[in-house]
């Protein structure tokens, strides 16, 4: 009757009901068939294969205030890392290379913003853009300040670890990646893998920073499925880590660029605040 195509899917309609049309994806078959083992069953079902595409349920979305899905989406993760948590062995040097690599991502962050803030200092008449950036501009030191202590920290932590944590991350999560139908479903699985239960809150948040109350999010998250302390260490840190500002503009989109690169900062710096409140209670937790 009808075909709607969406990306990359094809959405089939006759008198009786929807299907989606997916090309087969041998990995996804086997995640499923993973993640139905562990008994979690919150993704497309699929109906029917042939030789080269499989057919899926189409799930028609409730519609949810952001709010309120936010926090179902959450749940539903709590659920999928508690599933499929497994302990992985490790050695000294599984996280040395990491942290190398986050400690030149500071150094490189840290000289680069010295290079640019002389540069800046130096003209006689600054541009409204080039005035927003340095006025503001501790708060791109503290940040990073902020990451090397807690990035030491966690490493402090990890590297006489034996084992981790490891579960099956979604590694896509969107608001529009949660569906409400008959259950709750999770859609776009082609990014998932096992890693650290804590990088799918972190593209949650790189997500929905400005949007959404990422405080509460966390304690919802820490009811169902507590972070342990290397975990914390390692999430704060990397959210935490400004992005690089290319400064190739004209002025007015570089105050916009600069505006929203000092919102993130602004926003994750409160919610550090406020999810701990004082230092006190981040390393009393820490040490816990």
């Amino acid at each position: 009757k009808k075909i709607t195509i969406k990306n990359n899917i094809k959405i089939i309609e006759n008198n009786n009901q929807k299907l989606v049309i997916k090309r087969k994806n041998k990995n996804l078959e086997n995640l499923y068939k993973y993640l139905h083992s562990r008994s979690f069953n919150y993704f497309p079902e699929i109906l029917y294969q042939t030789k080269n595409y499989d057919i899926y349920k189409y799930i028609e979305d409730s519609p949810l205030p952001k709010e309120e899905k936010a926090n179902d989406l959450i749940k539903l993760v709590t659920l999928l890392h508690s599933k499929t948590t497994y302990y992985k062995d490790i050695d000294d040097n599984t996280y040395k290379e990491l942290y190398e690599n986050i400690q030149d991502r500071l150094n490189y962050l840290n000289n680069y913003y010295n290079d640019i803030a002389e540069l800046i200092e130096e003209e006689e008449y600054m541009s409204p853009s080039n005035y927003l950036f340095i006025r503001n501009i501790n708060k791109v030191f503290n940040a990073l300040n902020f990451c090397k202590y807690n990035i030491d920290k966690w490493y402090e932590i990890i590297k006489d670890k034996k084992r981790i944590r490891i579960v099956n991350i979604h590694n896509n999560l969107k608001l529009e990646h949660y569906l409400l139908d008959d259950k709750p479903y999770l859609i776009s699985w082609r990014l998932s893998k096992k890693d650290l239960p804590i990088y799918d809150l972190i593209k949650l948040y790189k997500e929905y920073y400005s949007n959404l109350d990422f405080c509460n999010l966390l304690k919802t998250y820490e009811t169902n499925y507590p972070m342990l302390k290397e975990e914390k260490l390692l999430f704060l840190s990397l959210i935490s880590i400004p992005d690089k500002i290319e400064f190739n503009d004209n002025t007015y989109n570089m105050c916009l660029k600069i505006d929203k690169f000092y919102n993130y900062i602004l926003t994750t710096e409160k919610l550090i605040t406020d999810y701990f409140p004082n230092k006190d209670s981040l390393n009393s937790q820490i040490k816990t």
